[in-house]
């Protein structure tokens, strides 16, 4: 009786955690569900209704945005797609290995070459991309892909680092015996054994990595500065003027554009992702 008489008020709980929690999503998807009607409103009247139901629907944000720069807006797609596979695949195999060497491998000085490169998450990028500007500059890779892409094949981000090595620490040791057994070295044990078991880590690894790089705007505004090689991020920018009328509607549209690889690329690894975090030692 007692049981039943608790059953109403735990279900009206929930439903009032649940009706909190739509809310709270609807707030926190506002600005994005803004964006995508402003996309679509006459620039005239972005600014002046700011309701999430337009009024009057305009398509030709999207038409004039795609063609309003020097080149068709899939141009800057097509280069940000370049960097951010191209990151994505060196960030996969260098910080994999150095995952694997930090995990498996006993060499003298790992613990401090672990500290040390735990220590390099606290660098802001605002302080190395002084120095990192002079030393690409001296090798002459100013406009060109390269400040974006080689340092990603030289285990340059400590997160995806830490991030594997807590996931390969899990995985049991006897794996790695056993191989050794049937005469298996290192590379063999890490190609046939660590990585086909480290899937949801290099999933989630990848995913951040292409978000983050197809995001980046200050790198890629520092190192790219030719039109030709411009990003999405880049060229996104170039629809505010300062002296003169922003394009807003083009803006929007263009901006609702670069986030759909974004969605595609989380949807399509969401499961990994969450697999990936909650069996990395995060607790």
């Amino acid at each position: 009786m007692a049981t039943e008489m608790r059953l109403p008020g735990g279900r009206s709980r929930r439903l009032s955690k649940h009706v909190l929690l739509i809310g709270f999503g609807l707030v926190m998807l506002y600005p994005l569900l803004w964006m995508v009607s402003s996309s679509v409103k006459p620039t005239e009247t972005i600014f002046r209704d700011p309701s999430i139901w337009p009024t009057e629907l305009d398509l030709g944000n999207y038409v004039e945005g795609w063609t309003a720069l020097d080149h068709p807006f899939h141009y800057y797609l097509l280069n940000s797609a370049v960097i951010a596979i191209l990151a994505v695949a060196g960030n996969l195999l260098s910080c994999s290995l150095a995952a694997y060497a930090f995990a498996r491998l006993n060499f003298r000085g790992r613990n401090l070459f672990f500290a040390m490169m735990l220590a390099t998450l606290m660098l802001p990028i605002h302080v190395l991309i002084v120095p990192q500007y002079v030393l690409f500059s001296q090798l002459d890779w100013i406009n060109t892909n390269l400040p974006l892409v080689v340092p990603k094949f030289l285990a340059h981000d400590a997160f995806f680092i830490f991030l594997m090595v807590q996931f390969i620490r899990g995985l049991p040791k006897e794996l790695d015996e056993a191989a050794r057994i049937d005469g298996c070295g290192h590379i063999r044990i890490y190609w046939r054994i660590i990585m086909p078991l480290s899937v949801p880590a290099l999933a989630t690894s990848a995913l951040f990595t292409f978000i983050w790089t197809w995001n980046d705007f200050f790198s890629q505004l520092i190192f790219l500065t030719d039109p030709e090689l411009w990003t999405l991020p880049v060229a996104l920018r170039s629809f505010m003027d300062g002296q003169g009328e922003t394009a807003w509607g083009q803006l929007f549209a263009m901006s609702i554009v670069g986030l759909a690889p974004i969605f595609g690329f989380f949807l399509a690894g969401q499961r990994y992702l969450t697999q990936g975090i909650s069996t990395t030692g995060f607790k």
